[in-house]
């Protein structure tokens, strides 16, 4: 019979900030962190720097789960078009789920107002590698404009996840119309 080890208060900290934080917002406090995460207030700041460092840590501890999940994997050899559709088809799965709030990366770059916070850093990181999954696609797919292009599917990225996540709206029927047309305008194949 095999025990698994308890996840050390490291692990434990990273994922209460990083559920935490994604159901209830950045402005979570360290009670409510330790709490979740079975540590005392000594234990964050033994491992971060600050509260804001461990809200950071637990964004980028997300990040790989995020790309997994919304972008197709560098072995898909799916066209170009149909990479970017897959990006939206997994947004409108996600926010069909009771437990969507949206993308934490955009709720952190609009919680956090400094430019320099660790968390909006993290966030913006994210978002500009999304920018540039698009871009990339988008030039490969022969679109007439790239970068406008690129622009405009994390504008509808970031709409649609925040629609969904506010429960604004249903997204259901209302993404792949809207990305046909932006495609279609941009002559991507």
């Amino acid at each position: 019979m095999t025990t698994q080890a308890r996840p050390s208060p490291r692990e434990r900290l990273l994922d209460a900030a990083a559920t935490l934080a994604f159901r209830h917002g950045v402005s979570v406090g360290v009670e409510a962190l330790c709490k979740a995460a079975g540590v005392s207030k000594r234990s964050i700041y033994q491992l971060f720097e600050s509260k804001d460092e461990l809200l950071a840590a637990g964004l980028e501890q997300r990040t790989a789960g995020f790309v997994a999940l919304f972008l197709p994997g560098p072995d898909d050899e799916r066209s170009p078009r149909q990479r970017i559709l897959h990006v939206f088809e997994q947004v409108e799965s996600q926010a069909a789920m009771p437990e969507y709030r949206g993308c934490p990366y955009l709720a952190a770059q609009i919680e956090f107002k400094d430019e320099g916070h660790p968390a909006r850093r993290v966030a913006r990181r994210v978002k500009e590698n999304l920018m540039a999954f698009f871009y990339s696609e988008a030039a490969r797919g022969g679109s007439n404009d790239p970068g406008l292009l690129a622009r405009q599917l994390s504008l509808v990225f970031d709409g649609a996840s925040a629609r969904a996540g506010t429960k604004a709206d249903d997204l259901t029927g209302l993404v792949a119309p809207t990305l046909h047309t932006l495609l279609d305008a941009a002559g991507l194949h």
